[in-house]
């Protein structure tokens, strides 16, 4: 337990230290929120479909935790090129409570970082339907941060290359995000993207955090339930078997 602890603390000391990346990590959910949340508004509303930053306001904050979530696996190949994984490695101390520390480390900070996002939203002018959905609504945020924390450490722990996983990474993250139903409404979709949105892990944080915070439901709270939390054993345990078999 104390290994996690400190891998878990590690992972949070590293990334307020780095106080560039905690500001910049806040610039895209911020340029989205204005430039579509107040550029696109008026014609959503003429739409009939009401407001558009109460909408969109929930994926973008999904969007924040996604991209801190799954770059803590840019930290594994780091660690590993410049050595600071071998010193970590070699103590004796089981990988599987190094992965989970690092995991939860890494949810932790994406967490964080959706909880600042939302204060944004809400200075903006998004009003969640509820103050009792908070609670839910974190649970939720907690269920993403650890499906692509875990995720990217499975990546990163097949890649020795940071450039390479750069590379995945940009054909990875947007694709999940842009097909998830954060950017627009799932009703009258054509059937092949309502099937790839339905394919995409994302959809039902996405779907979990809009629910809970406007009422507004994709799926239902127990699809999403269930599906995140499968996802964030599968990866978790997958995450931690291929960290083991990184050679010190």
């Amino acid at each position: 337990m104390e290994a996690i602890y400190i891998m878990w603390l590690r992972q949070i000391k590293r990334f307020f230290r780095n106080r560039p990346r905690l500001i910049s990590s806040l610039g895209q959910p911020m340029l989205f929120l204005i430039a579509l949340g107040f550029g696109l508004g008026p014609i959503f509303q003429r739409a009939g479909q009401g407001s558009y930053l109460q909408f969109l306001a929930p994926g973008v904050i999904a969007m924040s935790i996604l991209f801190t979530a799954i770059f803590t696996g840019i930290e594994v190949i780091w660690d590993r090129q410049f050595g600071f994984l071998k010193e970590t490695l070699v103590v004796p101390v089981s990988r599987l409570e190094l992965m989970i520390g690092k995991t939860l480390g890494g949810a932790t900070v994406a967490i964080f970082q959706g909880l600042l996002v939302l204060l944004i939203t809400l200075l903006a002018g998004f009003r969640p339907t509820s103050l009792f959905s908070t609670p839910t609504a974190i649970f939720f945020m907690f269920l993403l941060a650890i499906v692509f924390t875990a995720l990217g450490v499975v990546i990163a722990s097949l890649l020795e290359d940071m450039h390479a996983f750069q590379l995945v990474m940009n054909f990875l993250i947007m694709p999940l995000y842009f097909l998830s139903g954060a950017i627009f409404p799932l009703e009258g979709v054509p059937r092949a993207l309502l099937t790839a949105v339905k394919l995409d892990p994302m959809s039902y944080g996405v779907d979990g955090l809009r629910g809970t915070l406007t009422g507004i439901w994709a799926f239902s709270p127990l699809t999403d339930l269930t599906v995140l939390s499968i996802l964030s054993l599968v990866l978790f345990f997958l995450g931690s078997w291929l960290f083991a078999q990184i050679e010190a």
